[in-house]
């Protein structure tokens, strides 16, 4: 067998094939940051539901930054914590407008500075919407996938992503943790593993499922 974090990220490839972007719906690197700012706490489905009509009417950082702040509160408003995101993205388009030119910053330290952005946040937007790879995005799926694989031990978000990215080939970074959040979602559930249907039950250290003996 090839070496197993490239027989992992294979099969994940072809098992999603469809899912190896993120799901969040943008058609710009600078609609994503906004998506991904107001994801944390919220569905995917929720997200999109709010910006399909968010994008009509912001159509760039200096739309949201001379924004009345009520309004734009409104606007969110089917977003949890829709206050204090709305405030977070407002303050981020000031920022982007007067330091950045207006331009959307193209590296994990430079987004960073934005409120709102973490470096998960960072790696998605860097990652789908510029396909720059400085790192990979890690959530709570990403946590359970990559431990129950033992490609870490540890449930620190950084430390993960170090143990990944010293583990998995860098051509793979950019589909590693829309893949495993996938996976999360499908078979290797936080609450209860689903081996059975899983792609990776043969070779997953932690799989409770033996397809010779089933």
């Amino acid at each position: 067998m090839r070496d197993f974090p490239v027989e992992v990220m294979e099969r994940l490839l072809r098992r999603y094939d469809l899912q190896k972007e993120t799901m969040l719906e943008y058609s710009s690197p600078s609609q994503l940051l906004i998506a991904t700012t107001l994801s944390p706490q919220c569905t995917d489905k929720q997200v999109n539901k709010v910006t399909r009509e968010l994008f009509k009417k912001y159509r760039g950082f200096a739309d949201y930054a001379k924004a009345d702040i009520r309004k734009l509160q409104k606007d969110l408003s089917g977003i949890n914590y829709y206050k204090t995101k709305a405030r977070h993205i407002k303050e981020a388009a000031r920022i982007i407008e007067s330091q950045f030119n207006g331009k959307l910053p193209s590296t994990i330290d430079e987004l960073m500075i934005l409120p709102g952005v973490g470096r998960k946040v960072a790696n998605v937007v860097l990652t789908n919407g510029m396909g720059i790879t400085e790192g990979i995005a890690i959530d709570t799926h990403c946590i359970t996938v990559a431990n129950r694989l033992r490609l870490t031990g540890t449930r620190n978000p950084a430390k993960i992503e170090a143990d990944l990215m010293r583990r998995i080939p860098k051509k793979y970074w950019l589909h590693v943790s829309n893949l495993f959040v996938t996976l999360g979602r499908d078979a290797c559930k936080a609450s209860k593993k689903e081996c059975w249907h899983c792609t990776l039950n043969d070779i997953c250290p932690s799989s409770n499922f033996n397809p010779r003996k089933n």
